[in-house]
């Protein structure tokens, strides 16, 4: 079995008059079109999921952020077994720092999100199973099964660290 693609999410968090709120971005094409995901993708050969989000989070938003500001929160593994080459493991990350102004790019519109009010129904299904614990400081490691629908969570499982 030939070993998953790699690729990183980095959620950008702020307080403002005293609430968090989170950078999301609407995906304008590609796997995901339309939904509000973390900023992140695919790594390069030779990189780690750390330099991947460093630059990663440059490409989709222009803003820089530094590998030792990023917290690593856990790993996801995605499998789509109606469509295999979608099957990914995904490593988190929550950074609290950064320099710049979120800016739209090829890949994505940044938009931030009250941690009251994160736009679930227009994520991908998995998200609202884990995203909110990881916001408030909790780590993750879950299997995530799709259904045929290529949208729908059919399989969740813990996996043990």
């Amino acid at each position: 079995r030939m070993p998953l693609p790699q690729v990183c999410v980095c959620y950008l968090l702020r307080e403002r008059e005293g609430r968090v709120e989170v950078l999301l971005g609407r995906k304008k094409h590609g796997l995901g079109e339309g939904y509000f995901v973390g900023l992140g993708g695919k790594l390069e050969p030779g990189e780690t999921a750390t330099d991947a989000a460093v630059r990663e989070v440059f490409e989709e938003s222009g803003v820089t952020v530094v590998a030792g500001d990023l917290d690593a929160r856990g790993l996801l593994t995605y499998h789509f077994p109606h469509r295999e080459a979608w099957s990914q493991e995904s490593s988190v990350f929550v950074c609290r720092a950064w320099r710049g102004d979120p800016a739209p790019s090829d890949e994505l519109d940044p938009e931030w999100f009250d941690l009251e009010a994160v736009p679930f129904d227009q994520m991908w299904d998995d998200a609202r199973r884990w995203l909110p614990a990881v916001l408030a400081g909790g780590t993750v490691r879950r299997t995530f099964v799709f259904g045929d629908d290529l949208a729908t969570v059919v399989e969740e499982r813990r996996s043990v660290a």
